[in-house]
């Protein structure tokens, strides 16, 4: 069977993947394909051998991660058939502690390394762990990290912002910025908007997407925004969740003053998504498939593999190999057919290898 994008490419699927007609996920935008299509392909460095436990971001009730994953080592025993694999993907919180104690050799993780998990590999290891980064997150799947986007009420003259200003307005500390932000006149809003209360709306600020936010537009503060409300779990009636980015979105749409971090897959017509910069001296642009793989925009989400690698020493071989295969256009072509991740650029892909050679 022969996919589109190996129709693109000009290369066919491992016998046996699962076809990409069939998954939960939006078919690859043209930006995506001709990515992939840009990027150089796999050529073996060395024969190698081995048994490659991966360890990561999955489900044991929904398998999303399994036709990639499955994918990538099928694929890979084309060039190498002398390796093998195991697949736990038991979750991104479990995937730290399997490479910690030499019960894996990767650990893809379904969002940023948390501090608390570097630190206990640390401990157990004696050095930190190896990050070689392998995707960039969705703009709007379910599953494979959207990014992240700051929506106001359409009522809102504000336009759009820069990282500094999201930690002045999110933020108490202001580690990376002068001053905490308050008004809407701080923000350049005139007349009646000028002396009005911002209102932030957040995930639970300690877990989950916050954690993220803190890192990338708090500079890693624990401190933020007193008057941040934050959202909690909900059960409808009918015994559905009702989704924590949905709640954030739909809060923004009834308060006026309200300011949220959600994204676009819960955006409705009485809320806007602002344009974002990495400064103020930056470009400003909106959350798009090419903005997010480019990473011109700030909130992009990026997917890394972490392995085990002693200071000063190589990396085991055949992980190497894998890897440097998952970051090959053989390798992002499986990621964009058989996931809703992004691919690595050129550029990325080449500077992410940098830990293998």
């Amino acid at each position: 069977m022969i996919s589109a994008i190996a129709l693109l490419l000009g290369m066919q699927s491992a016998a046996g993947a699962e076809s990409p007609a069939v998954h939960m996920w939006p078919a690859p935008s043209p930006v995506a394909l001709q990515t992939v299509a840009s990027l150089p392909p796999y050529r073996p460095r060395a024969r190698v051998s081995g048994h490659i436990v991966i360890w990561g971001h999955g489900s044991a009730t929904r398998d999303f991660m399994g036709p990639l994953i499955r994918r990538w080592s099928a694929e890979f025993r084309r060039y190498q058939p002398g390796v093998t694999f195991e697949n736990r993907m038991y979750g991104t919180s479990s995937a730290i502690g399997g490479l910690a104690v030499g019960g894996g050799n990767i650990a893809i993780l379904g969002e940023e390394i948390s501090p608390d998990a570097e630190r206990m590999f640390e401990r157990a290891r004696g050095y930190k762990p190896t990050k070689v980064e392998i995707a960039n997150g969705s703009l709007a799947t379910n599953y494979f990290d959207y990014a992240h986007q700051i929506f106001v009420n359409r009522a809102n003259p504000l336009a759009r912002l820069s990282l500094q200003q999201l930690e002045e307005i999110f933020g108490a500390e202001h580690r990376c910025a002068p001053r905490n932000i308050r008004t809407w006149g701080e923000l350049g809003l005139k007349g009646a908007w000028a002396n009005r209360p911002i209102h932030p709306y957040s995930w639970t600020t300690d877990e989950d997407f916050a954690l993220f936010l803190r890192e990338r537009a708090l500079c890693g503060s624990h401190r933020w925004n007193p008057a941040t409300s934050e959202v909690h779990p909900i059960q409808k009636p009918d015994g559905s969740q009702y989704d924590l980015g949905q709640q954030i979105v739909d809060r923004v749409a009834r308060d006026p003053l309200g300011i949220g971090i959600s994204n676009q897959r819960f955006a409705r017509p009485d809320v806007k998504a602002l344009p974002l910069a990495w400064s103020a001296k930056g470009t400003y642009v909106a959350a798009t498939d090419a903005s997010l793989i480019s990473h011109q925009y700030p909130l992009v989400r990026i997917i890394p593999a972490f392995i085990d690698r002693r200071p000063g020493q190589p990396a085991d071989p055949a992980v190497a190999e894998f890897l440097r295969f998952i970051l090959s256009r053989e390798g992002q072509a499986a990621l964009i057919e058989q996931s809703g991740y992004l691919p690595l650029d050129a550029k990325e892909a080449d500077e992410a290898q940098k830990w293998l050679r």
